[in-house]
């Protein structure tokens, strides 16, 4: 086995799509608890030290994995493009959840995320050029409506979205698009290699981040806080991704995302079991709703036509 060994080689090697399904459902129940833990987190230290530290802890790894590994450097091409995958899910989505699990449940921000299985194919539509039947987007618009509803009646009503919700939709859209532009890098670079160099190329910005953060609010935490911070930086911000860009290489990649759909139920389960956030009527059905249109989004896609 080669350093280059995840990425996707030629026919002949490419693995059963089963292989992609299994590591992509690694990767999901490894994200899973990205929200209850960053909801624990924000309790005794600052959304901007979370959102930043995380990635610093995770640009320490990949930088000691890169270099043991004697890693070749991207191409100037490549290093654009994983500048966009760092924009997305090592500075957009870790940022925009943090500020908004200040305000906002673990459980009601994880019904808003199940948008991202969609919102992940949307995107590798895009990227890809392809043009898939209308009625993809139509159950793609249709579970971004129950989205915003379901957070707008939450919230009092229709018209009483919150900046946290926005901040969320926010999220999806910026994970998205890292996501998909990931899931495409990975079968040149390889799967853990693509999020680590994705890490060093935001790490000036998050370094920089960390100490501002640090300065302006000094990290007042107990225990369970750091031990929840130190699990966003290793697994959620880290190895997470060996396995979902692992996932997403081996593909199909729409197949694949399919997987996403199986998140917002764990961080819903998880809300409650280790928040014992009150799991009421509104965010079943809400979150049915949304993973729902979601599924018909992402299954639509992915069938010839």
């Amino acid at each position: 086995m080669t350093v280059q060994s995840s990425a996707t080689r030629s026919m002949r090697t490419v693995l059963p799509s089963v292989a992609g399904l299994g590591w992509g459902l690694i990767g999901v129940v490894a994200f899973s608890f990205t929200l209850p833990f960053t909801r624990v987190a924000v309790d005794g230290l600052s959304p901007l030290f979370i959102g930043s530290g995380r990635a610093v802890i995770a640009a320490a790894l990949a930088v000691l994995a890169l270099t043991l590994t004697r890693q070749r450097l991207p191409t100037a091409a490549q290093w654009a493009r994983l500048a966009i995958v760092a924009a997305g899910v090592v500075v957009g989505f870790p940022l925009l959840t943090s500020f908004a699990l200040m305000t906002t449940p673990a459980s009601h921000a994880a019904v808003v995320i199940g948008l991202l299985p969609a919102a992940t194919a949307a995107m590798a539509v895009l990227r890809a050029k392809e043009r898939p039947r209308r009625s993809f987007w139509v159950f793609a618009v249709l579970g971004a409506a129950a989205a915003v509803l379901f957070a707008a009646l939450q919230n009092g009503g229709i018209g009483q979205l919150r900046a946290a919700d926005l901040l969320l939709f926010l999220a999806v859209i910026a994970c998205a698009i890292g996501y998909a532009e990931g899931g495409l890098l990975a079968r040149e670079l390889g799967a853990w290699q693509t999020v680590s160099w994705a890490l060093v190329v935001a790490a000036p910005l998050m370094i920089g981040s960390t100490i501002f953060a640090i300065v302006q609010q000094p990290p007042r935490a107990d225990p369970i806080e750091w031990a929840a911070f130190a699990y966003l930086g290793i697994v959620s911000m880290f190895l997470g991704f060996f396995a979902w860009y692992r996932g997403l290489a081996i593909g199909p990649m729409a197949q694949v995302s399919q997987v996403q759909l199986v998140q917002p139920v764990l961080g819903i389960l998880w809300a409650a079991v280790l928040l014992h956030e009150q799991i009421g009527w509104p965010t079943v059905i809400g979150g049915l709703a949304v993973i729902g249109c979601a599924a018909l989004a992402v299954r639509t896609r992915s069938r010839p036509d």
